[in-house]
């Protein structure tokens, strides 16, 4: 089996939908780490992904916000596949929420696919009325110390 064998996005034509996230468009891949015959001297891992091109509205003025989004994880069994975060962090685009109502939408959304050890996910959201606010949400699953 290759790691690759079951994702359905990559190298496949997009269809970009940007008014209705949707934690289906999530895609998920086995752990190099978690796989014996990749990983012979049991190395850990941690994953750090950085997504810089996040927006979605304020729900109450229509405004676009921005912000970088950064996850951290120790997964366990799983990765997420970086196309699907893509195409799942789009569809943010024209839809309203709260940052952190998106934040922790975005980490509820990760621990479900991915079932990992920890995540943590960070809205670094640029100044509105010159105020950065950056809400994290952060989930340590109760067997992973």
């Amino acid at each position: 089996m290759t790691l690759h064998e079951h994702l359905q996005h990559l190298g496949s034509g997009t269809t970009y939908r940007y008014d209705q996230p949707d934690a289906a468009l999530l895609e998920r891949f086995p752990n190099p780490f978690a796989r014996g015959e990749l990983n012979p001297a049991g190395v850990t891992g941690t994953l750090n992904i950085s997504c810089p091109e996040f927006t979605s509205l304020c729900p109450v003025t229509g405004q676009p916000d921005f912000a970088t989004i950064v996850i951290d994880m120790e997964p366990d069994q799983w990765c997420v596949e970086s196309k699907s975060l893509k195409l799942y962090l789009g569809s943010f685009r024209m839809h309203g929420e709260f940052h952190e109502a998106c934040v922790c939408r975005i980490a509820n959304d990760l621990v479900a696919l991915l079932q990992p050890r920890w995540l943590r996910v960070e809205g670094r959201f640029t100044p509105r009325g010159g105020i950065p606010l950056w809400p994290k949400a952060e989930y340590r699953r109760p067997d992973a110390g």
